[in-house]
């Protein structure tokens, strides 16, 4: 039976049921809807159930569910605390009230980090294929990553960051994230473009986005283009020693920056390089949109020892 599958993201959900031969979405059940992150709980969790609901009938029971962090994966309770999204749901029993809403629907959720879903879904069908051990990132709202080894997320050990989360780094004495984020490349852009006038980070919103950014890079915009490489520079030397350590033969990078690839190869690839270091493939996510949703519907297989 297909396994039915969750997405879920600050700024949307999106479900699917996968189909257990091919191990792809089927392409005319995939359903996004947007989702309002700052909503109260019965709010997020009602417009959540509300797109798994609209799948066909006749799924499997078990549903794979890849949610952004952090979150305890095991009891399916959020712990969403002073990260700017999903804070009413920090303490709430994500699953119990899933469960609830999807009535007979539902057997059990079988959460994962969305970064791991991704990782695992490029893994199986994408350009992490072939790779033992290889490192993914999800570059949207700030840094997703997922180590793998042998197709299994790696959390915990000496080779991985503290929990396998690179958002924990430090680059220059700073938290990485004050480098490389959607908010940091907002205002060191700003920065650049108006060195005589230091922005107010509570007008971030009127700043231009990083998809504007990212246009007028392309065009040449000497600002645009400084921020690119400032901040991948710094998440290329930051990484660096950690590939070393876990012996990844290949990043992946997938997120909504990726779609910016030829400004963030480079700028990544040449803070990669100077550390003294081999070099390792860096390549563009082949799955970006159905990775997660391929991760999911493995990991609830896996799960529950039928692959």
């Amino acid at each position: 039976m297909p396994v039915p599958v969750l997405d879920v993201g600050g700024t949307h959900v999106t479900a699917a049921l996968v189909d257990p031969t091919t191990g792809h979405p089927v392409p005319s059940s995939v359903i996004r809807r947007p989702l309002g992150s700052h909503a109260d709980a019965d709010g997020i969790l009602d417009d959540i159930a509300l797109t798994a609901l609209q799948l066909p009938f006749g799924h499997g029971p078990l549903w794979g569910v890849a949610m952004p962090g952090p979150f305890d994966y095991d009891t399916g309770i959020g712990r969403f605390t002073g990260i700017g999204k999903f804070e009413s749901l920090s303490g709430v029993d994500v699953g119990a009230g899933l469960r609830g809403r999807l009535l007979d629907r539902a057997e059990r959720l079988c959460f994962l980090n969305d970064a791991d879903a991704f990782a695992l879904g490029e893994h199986r069908a994408g350009a992490a294929e072939g790779h033992d051990r290889v490192v993914c990132l999800t570059l949207g709202t700030g840094i997703g990553s997922s180590f793998l080894r042998d197709g299994r997320p790696v959390h915990d050990g000496p080779d991985v960051p503290p929990a396998g989360h690179v958002h924990r780094l430090d680059i220059d004495g700073r938290p990485l994230e004050d480098t490389v984020s959607r908010r940091a490349i907002r205002l060191h852009h700003a920065r650049l473009a108006a060195p005589h006038r230091e922005p107010d980070p509570r007008e971030e919103f009127a700043l231009p986005d990083v998809h504007e950014i990212a246009a007028a890079a392309e065009q040449g915009d000497t600002a645009a283009v400084e921020a690119f490489r400032y901040a991948f520079d710094a998440l290329g030397r930051a990484l660096a020693p950690w590939i070393d350590r876990f012996g990844a033969t290949a990043v992946v990078v997938g997120g909504s920056m990726a779609q910016s690839w030829d400004l963030i190869h480079p700028a990544f690839a040449r803070g990669l390089a100077q550390a003294d270091r081999a070099p390792v493939r860096v390549l563009p996510a082949r799955q970006p949109a159905a990775a997660p949703l391929i991760g999911a519907a493995h990991w609830v297989r896996s799960t529950a020892g039928t692959s």
